[in-house]
């Protein structure tokens, strides 16, 4: 089925992409074309960085047309009260360049407080060494947000 769900508004069928921007690296994931699952993909190192974020965003180029990601779901981080961070300032630079670069790419932040926290206990919880391997929680972190996000759609069916 192509094109919006008769039974979701707004719900138009297809991959997203989220990402869980940080000052090292970038977590991505990706879903299902009928948004039901998040799933990780890569981490994205950070090379160029704040403010033009040049090599992140040809990664992301690649990812997004690889994928046919109709959307990109960006955490923004904040402190626990909901207060700008540092950390909420360089995931809004990286998305005003990714409008810059993709103005025709749908572009939605989403609350990921303790995304991380969540992605390494999990990751912990499961054996895994979280010191050893930060990137694999990055992509984590990018799971439980985008499918924080999917889970938000799809309570709204």
């Amino acid at each position: 089925m192509t094109g919006p769900d008769p039974d979701v508004p707004g719900w138009v069928r297809g991959r997203r992409l989220g990402l869980d921007v940080g000052t090292a690296r970038i977590g991505v994931a990706s879903c299902d074309p009928d948004g039901i699952l998040a799933t990780p993909v890569e981490t994205i190192r950070v090379a160029s960085g704040d403010p033009d974020w040049t090599a992140e965003l040809r990664r992301l180029g690649e990812l997004v047309e690889e994928y046919g990601a109709l959307a990109v779901i960006v955490g923004l981080p904040t402190s626990l009260k909901g207060r700008d961070t540092a950390s909420t300032a360089m995931a809004r630079s990286f998305v005003a360049a990714l409008g810059a670069a993709s103005p025709d790419l749908e572009v939605e932040f989403v609350d990921e407080r303790l995304t991380t926290v969540t992605a390494g206990a999990a990751l912990h919880g499961a054996g895994r060494n979280t010191r050893q391997q930060r990137g694999v929680i990055d992509q984590a972190a990018a799971v439980v947000l985008l499918q924080a996000w999917l889970d938000s759609r799809r309570a709204r069916r």
